[in-house]
């Protein structure tokens, strides 16, 4: 029986942001080992009319500082309760830089972030170790 966790890694990458439409940037992820990885940007309260950016970016080194574009997410514009407490996803496949990191932009009204997720998958090597972000990875069978 194939486990998800035994071939997935996942790491909370950024924490709560508060109302607002300055751009947020995760944490990098060492993509070393891993083919792809998927961003999962869980929202708040989102205001009218604000429109969402998730860009995924690359580096060589371990910075978002600069970062080569690896997949441009699609713009969606919130509606009155359209965003609100929505997921945002990204994935990014093969990427060309060994980190990896998500930029989400906020413009023209308000939007609170609840937190961005990374989870990368298809290891090279198995069973995968969870990250320091991962309180328990329970590979445990079916319970009795």
């Amino acid at each position: 029986m194939r486990s998800i966790l035994k071939d997935t890694k996942i790491t909370r990458v950024k924490n709560a942001v508060a109302a607002g439409t300055s751009e947020i940037l995760s944490d990098t992820v060492d993509m070393q080992g891993y083919d792809s990885v998927i961003y999962v940007i869980a929202l708040g309260d989102v205001d009218n009319t604000c429109v969402l950016t998730p860009t995924a970016k690359s580096n060589p080194t371990d910075s978002t500082s600069g970062g080569t574009t690896e997949k441009a997410g699609t713009a969606t514009t919130a509606t009155a309760t359209s965003a609100d407490n929505k997921l945002l996803v990204i994935e990014v496949l093969r990427p060309s830089q060994r980190y990896v990191f998500v930029s989400l932009t906020r413009t023209t009204a308000n939007a609170v972030l609840d937190s961005i997720v990374a989870v990368q998958h298809a290891a090279k090597s198995m069973p995968v170790t969870q990250g320091t972000t991962v309180l328990t990875g329970d590979l445990g069978g079916p319970v009795a």
